[in-house]
């Protein structure tokens, strides 16, 4: 009875592994699929990897049960002492050696890919885009090099290096796009810089992976990956001043506290009241916070800080 109560409880334990491993995305088992030159390099690098430990696992994992087959009981009393095994210098020279090349693999191999993911590649003139990102809480702005913002959706055009510049003015944040590879940190005081390049169309979602606050599962970034006039026509209709600004300002920054309809939610109603109407306290409130309130405005230009108090009023300031 207590050996079959061990096997279901071993069935039922690899029944859960396997179930959790399905459920997760690509299977459980590997990263996204990559539509990037570094999230390829960075894919390969994961199952080189992935190969040695799974043969480490097959070659332990087996080495230890037979040896609980072969070195079992078999029936002696508990008191009694099993045969003794003495030991074996090839063996043991072995499996001291035997590590050390696969690590010495396992390290020449990431070295060798570890160029391709860090270093932008060279591109001509015209050829290569920069972008601004900026973590709040909670929520994503994206700064074009001519003044151009937009929040929580970044758009880029197709076959084209595009180099990000992450940074935060409050805690610690994470920026990630699974199917491009990799991830990078956004600490206060401090720039660091990831870059991708593809040329597969589509929109492409990510989250903030460093846990930021009250809001965390909130901050999802999409990059939507575009031709070269729909990229044209998205970098016109977005520059800082202008109403499409404000709105996604408004949906991406104030919404996700007071409600699309400024019924309220985790922060308080603000339909119809009279502070929209008071560009100036309303700047100040955005820009610095107050009581629970983040400074969800801090470093807004003069131009995005316009078009969001205008957005307010027009929309939100009736009762």
């Amino acid at each position: 009875m207590r050996r079959l109560s061990v096997a279901l409880a071993a069935a039922a334990s690899i029944a859960l592994l396997l179930v959790s491993g399905a459920a997760a995305g690509n299977g459980g088992f590997g990263p996204a699929p990559p539509v990037t030159p570094s999230g390829s390099r960075i894919s390969d690098a994961y199952w080189f990897i992935f190969g040695f430990a799974a043969f480490v696992f097959v070659v332990v994992e087996g080495a230890l049960i037979w040896f609980v087959i072969r070195y079992r009981r078999r029936g002696r009393s508990r008191e009694a002492e099993g045969p003794q095994i003495h030991g074996s210098t090839r063996l043991e020279q072995l499996w001291t050696a035997v590590p050390v090349l696969i690590l010495a693999a396992i390290a020449a191999f990431v070295f060798y890919k570890l160029p391709g993911i860090k270093d932008v590649p060279a591109a001509r003139a015209g050829e290569s885009l920069t972008v601004k990102v900026k973590a709040h809480q909670f929520y994503w702005e994206f700064d074009y090099p001519n003044g151009q913002v937009a929040i929580d959706r970044m758009t880029v055009p197709e076959n084209q290096v595009v180099r990000l510049e992450v940074t935060t003015p409050d805690v610690a944040h994470s920026w990630w796009i699974p199917r491009f590879g990799g991830k990078i940190d956004a600490i206060p005081g401090r720039t660091n810089t990831i870059w991708f390049k593809t040329d597969r169309l589509g929109v492409y979602k990510g989250q903030c992976a460093e846990f930021c606050g009250l809001l965390h599962a909130r901050m999802t970034a999409e990059v939507a990956v575009v031709t070269a006039s729909e990229f044209r026509s998205f970098l016109a209709s977005h520059r800082a001043a202008g109403a499409t600004v404000g709105r996604e300002t408004f949906q991406g920054v104030c919404a996700k506290c007071h409600g699309l309809s400024g019924e309220g939610g985790v922060g308080p109603k603000i339909k119809g009241s009279a502070l929209l109407s008071q560009p100036g306290p309303l700047e100040d409130l955005i820009r610095h916070g107050r009581n629970l309130m983040p400074p969800v405005g801090e470093g807004w230009s003069d131009a995005q800080m316009r078009a969001t108090t205008t957005y307010l009023k027009e929309h939100l300031s009736g009762s």
